[in-house]
């Protein structure tokens, strides 16, 4: 099985989201007992496009054996090892409102390998609290935590008002990539990967497309 072939820049970001799904795909196979998979396979299982598999993969090396199609387990810890996933990453969670508790106590971030190692907010009554043994540390002490802890990695989940300036302080602290889940878009610079997950708009989708059904 061939090596992944980073070209991050020419790679279609959309591609990259695509590993995640494939990933899970496999893990199911594998579970199930399904040791070799072609694509077409892989696609009328899991309702993919087996072109669109192959292209993806492609991007990435060479993973197909002739004759035989991929092997489930090999083709899961290739994605796993380009994702990632094949490590553990330390994250910060900013913010322990509802949004952020629900964030909190979500199991699939752990079964992914991010694991939340320490939790800001400025909430004098959480502060210098545990939540499941991760610690609560107030604002003032989060570029200590960030770097005692080797944080790359937040998830933010505060107010709209407070998101900016929470950002611009992790960032000096060291992290690297932001998933906000603030209701605000963030400025930040080139060196800090950014996802903004609106979950207002995810449902204005919804219903843009119940509304067309009922005209």
């Amino acid at each position: 099985m061939a090596r992944a072939n980073h070209r991050l820049t020419k790679i279609p970001e959309m591609a990259i989201r695509r590993l995640s799904v494939y990933t899970r795909c496999l893990q199911q196979l594998e579970e199930d007992g399904v040791k070799t998979i072609s694509s077409q396979e892989l696609a009328e299982r899991f309702s993919l496009n087996s072109a669109q598999v192959r292209k993806d993969l492609a991007y990435f090396g060479e993973f197909g054996v002739r004759g035989i199609g991929y092997y489930v387990a090999g083709l899961k810890a290739e994605l796993q090892r380009i994702l990632g996933l094949d490590r553990e990453w330390s994250v910060a969670l900013v913010g322990l409102g509802n949004l952020g508790s629900a964030l909190f106590h979500y199991k699939g971030f752990a079964r992914q390998g991010f694991r939340i190692a320490v939790v800001i907010d400025d909430d004098p009554a959480k502060i210098g609290r545990e939540i499941e043994s991760v610690p609560i540390v107030g604002s003032r002490d989060m570029a200590r935590e960030i770097k005692a802890r080797a944080v790359q990695i937040a998830i933010v989940a505060v107010p709209p008002e407070a998101a900016q300036t929470v950002t611009e302080q992790l960032v000096a602290a060291g992290i690297k990539a932001v998933l906000n889940f603030a209701p605000t878009r963030l400025r930040v610079g080139r060196e800090v990967r950014l996802k903004n997950v609106d979950l207002s708009i995810e449902l204005e989708t919804l219903s843009f497309y119940l509304a067309k059904g009922a005209r």
